[in-house]
């Protein structure tokens, strides 16, 4: 049976996440300790703690997460578990190129939280909007963001599932996608509260700021493939890996599609590692053939060790 790790992204966070784990496994708790000295700030605290508000602020929200998705990783590496293949929505890349021996943990904390910091300033506060159109009939999205845009930007953000496609762009336009969208028979529109348009061109600040970071990484070549967000390609490279990081920042996250191809080459099984349950619902609507589970609180590794028994 071939197993496919998945990491999740911005939204999935929550205060007293991680919590369990490092108290539960020695090798979570580490993972939690490298992370506060890599940042010289207890990123741990803001995890197991919050306050949400500032668990919420971007340049926060990715290194955390990023950090329970390691902590969760080095406890099914220590229980030899290893992955065939491994994927990450949007920020999730990160993580999966940690497990992947591309990116050195600290590393990959220090860029995410560079990272988060340039998407919150590459739009002033109120001008960019996200909403998620559940249900859209197909063939719709195309006239849809062609209409709504009139001289704004308005583009697919995240291409989830057939059933859930999440649009960014300036609010103006948003909001007219959404109205649009209503009209074409979606089942729901509803514009997310988020802090700004992630993975649209108005990105394009980030991304360049994000370059002279990346260029300055080390990238290994990768010991586990990855398909990446940007073309919902199999890597293996080292500069693949920089540059896929590079480009999902203004382009949008092709969900459905990574999950296509792992299931093409065979996996069966997937395994969410990191905080919430976000992508093994995708999973599902995505094709219910396939079977998810996740970890990434200590309740869950009976659960897990019962389904790879």
């Amino acid at each position: 049976m071939k197993t496919a790790f998945l990491f999740p992204g911005q939204g999935s966070q929550f205060p007293g996440m991680g919590k369990s784990l490092a108290e539960r496994f020695p090798a979570a708790k580490q993972a939690f300790e490298e992370a506060d000295d890599a940042l010289q700030f207890a990123l741990s605290e803001l995890c197991f703690n919050g306050p949400e508000s500032d668990l919420k602020r971007t340049e926060h929200t990715q290194p955390a997460l990023l950090a329970v998705s390691v902590a969760a990783l080095r406890v099914l590496e220590e229980q030899g578990l290893k992955p065939d293949y491994v994927a990450g929505h949007s920020l999730g890349e990160y993580s999966a190129l940690v497990a992947s021996g591309s990116l050195q943990f600290a590393a990959a904390l220090r860029l995410v939280r560079k990272r988060g910091r340039y998407m919150q300033e590459a739009v002033p506060q109120g001008v960019g909007a996200m909403a998620a159109l559940l249900k859209l009939p197909a063939g719709k999205l195309e006239s849809i963001l062609e209409d709504a845009a009139q001289g704004e930007v308005v583009t697919a953000a995240n291409l989830n599932s057939p059933d859930q496609i999440v649009i960014a762009g300036h609010a103006g336009a948003v909001l007219r996608a959404v109205e649009l969208a209503k009209a074409a028979g979606t089942r729901r529109a509803v514009v997310l509260p988020v802090s700004a348009p992630f993975h649209c061109p108005l990105m394009k600040p980030a991304q360049e700021c994000l370059a002279a970071d990346l260029n300055a990484t080390e990238f290994r070549q990768l010991t586990i493939p990855l398909v990446n967000n940007w073309q919902a390609r199999m890597i293996r490279s080292g500069e693949d890996a920089r540059e896929g990081l590079y480009q999902q920042v203004p382009n949008p996250v092709r969900w459905a599609d990574s999950i296509a191809l792992l299931a093409a080459e065979g996996v069966t099984r997937f395994i969410e590692v990191g905080a919430g349950a976000v992508l093994t619902g995708l999973l599902r609507n995505i094709n219910p053939e396939l079977h998810g589970i996740r970890f990434g609180e200590a309740d869950d590794w009976e659960k897990l060790n019962a389904a790879v028994a």
